[in-house]
């Protein structure tokens, strides 16, 4: 009679608190999920960067970068050298001198079906010693740099000027160009 008791009692509290109990859990259709529920992955790109110097119009130097990312992710290219530099008597810190390309890119989710055409963000910083006879009297080095920082809407495998910068010191101008290039 007691255990009858007991199972009864059980059983009334399951029935009692079974409703918050389903409240409490997700409830999971098991049904399968459709393709439009998910977002659309993005794609892979290679990003071919040029960096040149020119003179009075006239291409004099020229240098290739290329990077590979994904849509919506963020990668960097760097090449130089850390320099050290004395901050206070035998305290150092090291300075980037040299080629650094920073970039974002994102499929354009409102037409990435119907267009070539991607969001672009790129940073690039373009350092180097000068050369003597621009250093003057000076016993330290004289770092000189160049910084170009743009967003744009640059179509696939079209090669585009993602900025350019005049030398305040010189008839030299720089240019850092790109081309965006979808990756199978």
């Amino acid at each position: 009679m007691l255990t009858r008791i007991q199972v009864g009692a059980v059983l009334i509290a399951a029935l009692m608190l079974a409703p918050a109990l389903m409240r409490a859990t997700p409830q999971d259709s098991g049904a399968p999920k459709k393709a439009s529920d998910s977002p659309e992955p993005g794609h892979s790109y290679r990003l071919d960067f040029t960096v040149s110097e020119l003179e009075d119009g006239k291409k004099i130097n020229s240098r290739q970068y290329s990077i590979n990312l994904n849509s919506g992710e963020v990668n960097e290219i760097k090449i130089g050298t850390r320099v050290p530099v004395e901050a206070k008597q035998g305290e150092f810190q090291y300075l980037d001198v040299g080629t650094s390309i920073w970039c974002r890119l994102r499929d354009r989710a409102d037409i990435a079906w119907l267009s070539n055409d991607v969001m672009l963000q790129v940073r690039s910083d373009l350092s180097n010693f000068a050369i003597p006879d621009q250093q003057a009297q000076s016993m330290r080095p004289i770092i000189r740099q160049v910084k170009i920082d743009s967003s744009a809407i640059a179509t696939v495998g079209k090669q585009m000027v993602v900025g350019s910068a005049e030398d305040p010191n010189s008839k030299r101008q720089f240019q850092v160009e790109v081309m965006v290039t979808r990756l199978k």
